[in-house]
């Protein structure tokens, strides 16, 4: 199966973490990334894996981008991954072992968060359907990020996937107020009866912040993980602000 697998990354600036990503692919027979012409090392760090098939497109909007990647596959199944993701030892051995019937066409995949390496008791990272038939599958965007709309049956994979962002909190502050604009404007557009119950919580400016907080340490038992949760909580909550910030800016203007 693992022949069959095509891994695509999106890149902007990731240098780092692309190595840490791309030492977990050595497996891969290809690689696609699709940079948005990076100017941190990300390129220089990228150049030392053969199999890597590198393409450069000035980023629009995230469906757009992972579409593009797509459109780049040979194989038949896509593994989509982000430039901070490492895909477990567990894992590669799952997808050695998969014979996948006609009736499957998508796998949805679990996720450990980490906190500067270290793995967090739980957090808020759903699975997500990573492991796709590429003629199967398209991505719309949903609000800063995209979704998969993938046709016929899916099935759920044991092993995880971690996800290991070590950007500075600097860029990281810089990406959330990104995100936080784009996601006012599907929470000022969307019908609240089209919204799920996060987003329901988010237009009401104040709770989300609060909410999360509480969530992550208490309910996700991040007060557990000593310092790697606390920073975990804040950040989601900083990210929460950020975007309560900019929700009332707009209804303001």
């Amino acid at each position: 199966m693992l022949n069959q697998i095509t891994p695509v990354i999106l890149t902007y600036n990731e240098a780092a973490n692309i190595d840490r990503t791309l030492q977990g692919l050595t497996w891969a027979d290809s690689i696609v990334i699709i940079d948005s012409y990076s100017d941190d090392g990300t390129l220089q760090i990228i150049a030392q894996y053969p199999q890597v098939r590198l393409f450069h497109r000035q980023f629009d909007t995230h469906a757009q981008q992972w579409n593009y990647g797509l459109a780049q596959v040979k194989t038949e199944w896509v593994l989509s991954l982000d430039a901070d993701y490492a895909v477990s030892h567990e894992l590669v051995a799952e997808l050695a072992q998969l014979e996948p019937s006609v009736a499957v066409d998508s796998y949805w995949i679990n996720f450990k968060f980490c906190i500067f390496g270290k793995p967090l008791r739980d957090a808020i990272l759903p699975p997500r359907e990573a492991l796709f038939r590429r003629s199967k599958a398209i991505y719309i965007d949903d609000g800063h990020t995209q979704l998969l709309q993938s046709e016929g049956n899916s099935g759920q994979l044991q092993a995880a996937i971690y996800h290991d962002d070590r950007k500075s909190l600097g860029r990281w502050l810089w990406a959330q107020d990104r995100y936080a604009t784009l996601e006012v404007q599907k929470l000022m557009n969307c019908p609240t009866e089209a919204l799920g119950l996060n987003d329901r919580i988010r237009q009401a400016k104040v709770i989300a912040p609060f909410a999360v907080l509480i969530y992550c340490l208490i309910l996700r038992k991040g007060i557990l993980s000593g310092w790697h949760g606390w920073f975990y909580a804040f950040q989601r909550m900083i990210a929460e602000m950020i975007l309560s910030a900019r929700l009332i800016e707009a209804s303001l203007r």
